[in-house]
């Protein structure tokens, strides 16, 4: 017996023993299935993404450059592990399990537990204030147990996300000034070309090990539940584009900073301008990529998905505060009275 074959038994055993506790947690009722509901959508890529552009367009924009450059490294880790495990979800293994959300994705480990454990475990620290701390911990309980409830994930798929989500945002609280001082000091050929490295080697791994290590993998005969119709290539296309998001992210990031940077400040009502601008821009690029790409599938649809977000990330990181600018939505820190070292150093 090979080292994978035995790690296949090994995580059918483990399956096979958390089914109990699941159908058990299930068996509370069904109307925790709509508060769970809720909850989930917390740590959900929609809700992430929207809280994101808050904190960097409306509230602080160096704490919403840092949380970025934190949460979606985290998604290419998430994403760069499920397309290695081939993890399966509770209610893909048992039929008796019911499924309360629909997920195409492999399940080890979890991505909403670990990034919001990521997520929110970042805002809470940042906060300064213990009883924030504790809320973001709290919330990040409920989330997980709303992922176990709603036969998303096992329990162990739940805490390998937690345990890899605490790792990250220890190293991130532990590092990140000096990742940031190393990075401002990279020419534009090095910093350029660690980017693209950063996000693209992440997909040729995946691809590789998709293609020539389990290209013949078919679903176990132990998996008896509902399996969605190709959960290798749903997770190889989530991890596309979260590795084109990083990749905007950090050339828009870059760009701006070289630029000056900009301010959030100002009144309640140009806040909610700059957010509502920056959204519809979002908007707009996601219409037309869908547009262009309907037809796309397989490896082509993971390009495609990896072009919309790194195309979406760079408006965000870029394009959508130089028109707050331009527009007048925003200004500069020198202009804003506020000194460029100060805004720059938390972004």
């Amino acid at each position: 017996m090979n080292a994978w074959n035995a790690g296949h038994l090994a995580m059918d055993a483990v399956w096979e023993a958390e089914i109990g506790p699941i159908l058990w947690f299930q068996g509370l009722g069904d109307w925790l299935a709509h508060p769970f509901g809720a909850i989930t959508e917390l740590g959900s890529l929609t809700f992430t993404i929207l809280l994101m552009a808050v904190v960097f367009w409306c509230v602080h924009p160096g704490t919403g450059a840092r949380l970025f450059a934190v949460v979606v490294t985290s998604g290419v880790l998430n994403f760069l592990l499920k397309a290695l495990f081939y993890g399966a979800r509770p209610s893909w293994y048992s039929a008796h399990v019911t499924r309360h959300v629909a997920e195409s994705s492999f399940g080890m480990p979890s991505g909403h537990a670990q990034n919001s454990t990521v997520l929110w475990g970042y805002l809470g620290v940042r906060s300064g204030r213990r009883a924030w701390l504790w809320a973001a911990a709290g919330l990040v309980l409920l989330i997980c147990l709303s992922r176990i409830h709603l036969g998303a994930h096992f329990p162990s798929d739940v805490l390998v996300g937690v345990l890899l989500g605490a790792a990250l945002l220890w190293a991130a609280l532990r590092w990140e000034d000096r990742i940031l001082a190393w990075w401002r000091g990279l020419d534009t050929p090095r910093w350029a070309g660690l980017a693209v490295a950063a996000s693209v080697l992440p997909c040729v791994a995946a691809t590789l090990w998709h293609h020539l290590v389990r290209g013949d993998w078919t679903v176990p005969a132990e998996w008896i539940g509902a399996v969605p119709t190709d959960p290798a290539g749903a997770t190889l296309t989530d991890l596309y584009g979260v590795c084109g998001a990083l990749l905007g992210g950090l050339v828009g990031f870059t760009l701006l900073a070289g630029r000056g940077w900009y301010g959030a400040d100002g009144t309640l009502l140009s806040r909610a301008a700059r957010f509502a601008l920056g959204i519809s821009g979002v908007l707009c690029v996601q219409v037309v990529l869908d547009v262009l790409t309907v037809r796309a599938d397989g490896l082509a649809e993971a390009v495609a998905s990896f072009a919309a977000y790194a195309l979406i990330a760079f408006w965000a990181s870029f394009g959508a505060p130089e028109l707050f600018v331009r527009s007048g939505l925003a200004e500069r820190p020198e202009a804003a009275g506020q000194g460029a070292d100060e805004n720059t150093e938390r972004g």
